[in-house]
Parts: C-alpha cells; sequence; structure tokens
C-alpha cells in the first residue's frame, strides 16, 4: 500500500509517518515534562516546521536550474520537492541551541525529538523495503487501438509509469513535464496509464492540449491502482528493468522532483545497452499509441 485512503481523503505513507513522527514527539515530550520541565509542544512544532522549510531550500538549492526560469515553483509545495537529511540536521542544531537557552526544555524535548526521530527512521526504512520488495503487476490492459496486453510485457528495461485521468487537475498539469521527460529520455519506457476513461474522451484530451505521447493504455476498472495500492491521482511509479517498485511518487510532479525520481535509473549510452531489448507492441499510427 503506497497511500492511505479514507473516502475521497488520500495521503501518501511517507507523508503519514512524518506527521505521526510528530504527533509522537509531541506525545513524549508532553509526558515527560509532567515529570518536571516545561512542555516542549509549541517548540516541537517550530521545530518541525523548521526542518521542513531547510528540507525545501536544500532540494531547491540541489535542483536550481529547474527553478530558475519560473522561482514562482519555489513555494509551489505541491511536488513533494525536499531533501530529507538537511532538514533533520537542521532541527537538530536548533534543539540543541533551544535546549541551551531554556535549561527546562532540554529534557521533554530531547526525549520528543528522539522518540520522534527514531520512529520516523524506522518506519521510512521499513517502508523502504517493502516498497522494494513489491513487483510490477501482471494485470492486462489496452492500447489506443483496443489490444490487449500485458504489463509485463514492457518489463526488461526501466520503467515509469503514471496513473492519471482528465479530470485531475494535478495530471493535466504535470503532463507536459512528463511529455519532455520522454522525448528527453529515450532510455526509459515511460507508461501512461488512464484510470476508467474511454479512448475517446482521451485522445480528444491530448488533442485540444498539443500534447504527443507514446504509450498511451487504458485501464477502466482501475485495477492497476488497487494492485499497487494507491487509487489517489496522480500517481508515479518507478520500476527497475526486473520489475521491482524503486520507488513512487504521489501528487504532481514537477521538473525538479521528476529529476530527483530519476536519478534511480543510470542513463544507459548505446555502447553499454544490453543486446537483447523489451519487446515492442503493436502501436497504432496515432500519437496515442
Amino acid at each position: 500500500m503506497l497511500t492511505f485512503t479514507l473516502g475521497t481523503f488520500a495521503i501518501a505513507l511517507n507523508h503519514l509517518l512524518l506527521i505521526s513522527a510528530l504527533a509522537l514527539a509531541t506525545f513524549v515530550g508532553w509526558r515527560v515534562a509532567k515529570r518536571g520541565g516545561d512542555n516542549p509542544e509549541s517548540v516541537l512544532f517550530g521545530l518541525f516546521m523548521l526542518g521542513t522549510l531547510a528540507a525545501r531550500l536544500a532540494f531547491v538549492a540541489w535542483y536550481w536550474p529547474h527553478y530558475r526560469n519560473d522561482p514562482w515553483q519555489i513555494i509551489d509545495l505541491r511536488d513533494g520537492g525536499f531533501l530529507a537529511w538537511p532538514g533533520v540536521i537542521v532541527l537538530l542544531l536548533a534543539a540543541v541551541y533551544r535546549g541551551w537557552r531554556r535549561p527546562g526544555l532540554r529534557r521533554p524535548m530531547g526525549f520528543g525529538v528522539a522518540s520522534g526521530l527514531a520512529f520516523w527512521l524506522l518506519a521510512s526504512l521499513s517502508l523502504s523495503i517493502y516498497e522494494q520488495g513489491t513487483r510490477l503487476p501482471d494485470i492486462t490492459l489496452r492500447n489506443a487501438a483496443g489490444e490487449t496486453l500485458q504489463l509485463t510485457d514492457y518489463q526488461g528495461g526501466p520503467l515509469v509509469i503514471n496513473l492519471w485521468a482528465t479530470w485531475c487537475p494535478p495530471c493535466r498539469r504535470e503532463m507536459p513535464v512528463l511529455e519532455h521527460a520522454q522525448q528527453q529520455r529515450p532510455d526509459l519506457t515511460f507508461l501512461f496509464v488512464n484510470q476508467g476513461e474511454s479512448m475517446q474522451s482521451v485522445a480528444t484530451f491530448l488533442e485540444t492540449q498539443g500534447l504527443s505521447l507514446s504509450n498511451m493504455l487504458f485501464d477502466r476498472g482501475g485495477r492497476l491502482g488497487q494492485a499497487v495500492g494507491s487509487m489517489a491521482l496522480p500517481t508515479t511509479l518507478f520500476y527497475s528493468p526486473d520489475g521491482r517498485l524503486l520507488s513512487s511518487h504521489l501528487g504532481e510532479l514537477s521538473n525538479a522532483s521528476l529529476a530527483h525520481a530519476l536519478e534511480a535509473f543510470e542513463p544507459v549510452t548505446p555502447a553499454a545497452a544490453p543486446a537483447t531489448s523489451v519487446r515492442k507492441l503493436p502501436c497504432p499510427a496515432s500519437a496515442t499509441c
């Protein structure tokens, strides 16, 4: 399971773990403070926000070429662009400073920070191990010509699978980003798996938006989302050539966050390319194959 869904509400599990870590740190700090010391609740929340800000700024600095031409994207947090370790380091340094300034905070804040970080690290590691143990689902889809194919037919090279729909605003916004990446990275196979819509409505959308996307597939029953444990859109999945899930992204992708995700794949040069390649599936002459 990649997301936690309750009715129409959905949140990525890694985000849920982060919020849970803050809640645990606050509870532990409060309990320790009852035995002596200042309540660290507001301080812990401030440390969390400071660490989040540092993680965002570190991400922007690292991927600055992607933000240089559109600085407003810096404050658009919907792309999920954060670097965790700079945020953790800033949080710890700030905690040490606050403890030095207010001795009454040291014990409850220290226990709170330690418990929150320990939970987040262990839970994130467990989630990563779980994700990397999942495989490419063996389900049947249709292409733009109406032909049936198996998703595992594409196994054999690195895969980027995007689950999307035309009624989903974040899906629509990230399509040009994915189109550009498909053109710039021929060493990767991008699959666009539409969820629950007709071929005609998708073709009309692509034509009106001026998008040219290869490997357009259709999943009328939403079985792929069910199989990977993410019913929220958009969801993007990154698979190794042997069909192992490397990572996932819930929500809109920006140029920077996609570049970060694609670092899991090493570019394949012509000299290093294997002798065999992924079997090419039947494809109509239209741009939505």
